[in-house]
């Protein structure tokens, strides 16, 4: 029996035994012109493995390195691409820098604690107010992510202070949204906003209407 394990290593197994046969083939036509002609053949066999990206331009480079890669670098054609070198195709990639620096409360995440610390450099304002309640309220909706019971507001405004170095302090009786919105709420409000802007520009239409006739009236009398 001939068994996919003695047989030899295929070096793109998702196109196949067959194309990596027929680039074998190809590579070993006597004349670079035979050679240069068959490989179009099988450059679009591999295209129809993925017919909705053999149009593209970029999607057909990457079949000719593939090519190349198949042969392992020994197949002399002309390709209408530059060819890659085999070095820079096993170059392992770089190491990303992630920060070391661990998190004290890491059910938070990072963005959390880069937000506060851009609130709390923040000047004392409305806005600078407005913004400590919607981070605040976020904590809580990243507290109950990963603590699915119900979490007391306390909680939240004692990590929330501990977060900022204590320059966050929000009073205890505060009352933070559970992030659950009343979604019934917000589209009676829309609708509501919405009738009175169509009642306001009722309103524009009628007098620009009544100033008209006016007009027309006392060219009318002179």
């Amino acid at each position: 029996m001939d068994y996919n394990t003695q047989r030899k290593k295929l070096q793109l197994p998702e196109y196949g035994r067959n194309v990596h046969k027929m680039v074998d083939w190809v590579k070993s036509l006597p004349t670079k012109e035979d050679r240069n002609k068959q490989i179009k053949a099988v450059i679009a066999v591999m295209g129809n493995l993925n017919p909705h990206l053999r149009d593209i331009n970029d999607f057909r480079h990457k079949l000719w390195d593939h090519i190349q890669v198949i042969s392992d670098f020994q197949i002399d054609i002309d390709s209408p691409h530059p060819i890659p070198e085999k070095e820079s195709l096993q170059e392992k990639p770089k190491k990303l820098p992630y920060r070391s620096n661990p998190l004290n409360v890491p059910y938070y995440g990072r963005y959390i604690l880069e937000m506060i610390n851009v609130i709390v450099k923040l000047e004392e304002s409305e806005k600078k107010q407005c913004l400590i309640m919607q981070i605040a309220n976020q904590v809580k909706k990243s507290y109950i992510a990963w603590n699915k019971d119900t979490v007391k507001d306390e909680i939240i405004i004692k990590d929330l202070y501990n977060l900022s170095g204590g320059a966050i302090n929000l009073d205890i009786t505060t009352k933070l949204c559970s992030g659950k919105l009343n979604t019934q709420i917000i589209v009676k409000e829309t609708n509501q906003q919405q009738k009175r802007n169509n009642n306001n520009k009722n309103k524009k239409k009628n007098n620009n209407n009544n100033q008209q006739q006016n007009r027309r009236k006392n060219n009318n009398k002179q």
